[in-house]
């Protein structure tokens, strides 16, 4: 294969050789799945349907499941429909459709994790001016903000990926068309260039990392100074499941496209891009559930009002 333009399809890897294994395989992706579509369609159904919710915290815990339900949903899908039809392929179309959401879905994200560490330090550090730093009209200029540097991010990628030149087949040695594997099978150098924005994207992600870290220093002054220990609760309730989301985000996501070479394997690679791609989504909801006590009401509220209007 000379070129791109002579792949019509790719091949992506194969969980296991055994119709038992992949039969396995289909049904573990299903039930996570599954869990994250139920999980992220309560957390949306509850913020939209109460009121109480209806803050700038949970607006944007509201645009963070709607990019898990699509980050999971570009991935997960065509790995079960492969297990399931014991098949690998993959068309071009669709691994230039799973490229751009993968880098859409994934950057919007961070760039709303982002926003989302702003607002609880204006929150706890700044709650005077909480109101005229976070309105209705700021929130949604940051939300949009956020999906549109993953929109541009993503078009700049792909559409520089997508022109290099294929030499070396078209065998993708991932679950899904993620933007390294792809790059291995380039035949000229330049591929480099694409090395480079990944290289930029990876600064700009570190700099945003470093805002995150920064403002949570700040927030853990100030919580640590709230003379009643209830407040001090309240406040790590509302910070503590954003950080723990954070962390597993950045440290699983930085440490795909970082990692070096001479440890690089197809089991490892396997493994790693299922905790930054997987992971994330189906456990998010969990997380931002198990220590927020207005969103457990709020489910519990809607869960009642389902049951009552069954019977």
């Amino acid at each position: 294969m000379s070129n791109g333009s002579s792949i019509t399809q790719f091949l992506l890897l194969a969980f296991a050789d055994t119709r038992e294994l992949q039969l396995l395989h289909f049904w573990l992706f299903l039930g996570i799945y599954l869990a994250a579509l139920l999980g992220n369609g309560l957390i949306i159904t509850a913020i939209a349907c109460d009121h109480r919710l209806h803050t700038p915290m949970y607006f944007f815990l509201l645009n963070l499941s709607l990019l898990d339900l699509g980050s999971i949903s570009t991935t997960v899908p065509k790995a079960m429909a492969n297990s399931l039809w014991d098949t690998r392929d993959i068309s071009y179309a669709g691994c230039a459709a799973q490229v751009f959401f993968v880098f859409f879905l994934f950057g919007a994200e961070y760039s709303l994790l982002t926003v989302m560490a702003y607002d609880r330090y204006v929150a706890i550090c700044q709650p005077l001016h909480y109101g005229t730093l976070l309105g209705s009209r700021a929130c949604v200029h940051m939300a949009a903000a956020a999906w549109a540097s993953g929109f541009l991010n993503a078009l700049l990628h792909t559409a520089n990926t997508l022109s290099l030149p294929l030499c070396h087949g078209n065998a993708v040695d991932q679950f899904f068309c993620e933007i390294p594997q792809i790059l291995k099978l380039s035949c000229s150098h330049s591929y480099l260039r694409e090395v480079g924005l990944l290289v930029v994207g990876v600064c700009l992600l570190f700099g945003c990392f470093v805002f995150i870290v920064l403002s949570y220093v700040e927030i853990f002054r100030s919580v640590l100074r709230i003379p009643s220990e209830q407040g001090r609760h309240k406040a790590f309730s509302t910070c503590l499941p954003h950080l723990a989301v954070v962390s597993l985000f950045v440290s699983t996501a930085m440490f795909a496209y970082l990692k070096p070479p001479s440890i690089s394997s197809p089991s490892l690679d396997l493994v790693v891009s299922l905790l930054y791609s997987v992971v994330p989504p189906a456990v998010n909801p969990l997380i931002y559930s198990m220590r927020n006590q207005e969103l457990k009401d709020a489910l519990w509220k809607m869960a009642q009002w389902t049951l009552f209007h069954r019977q």
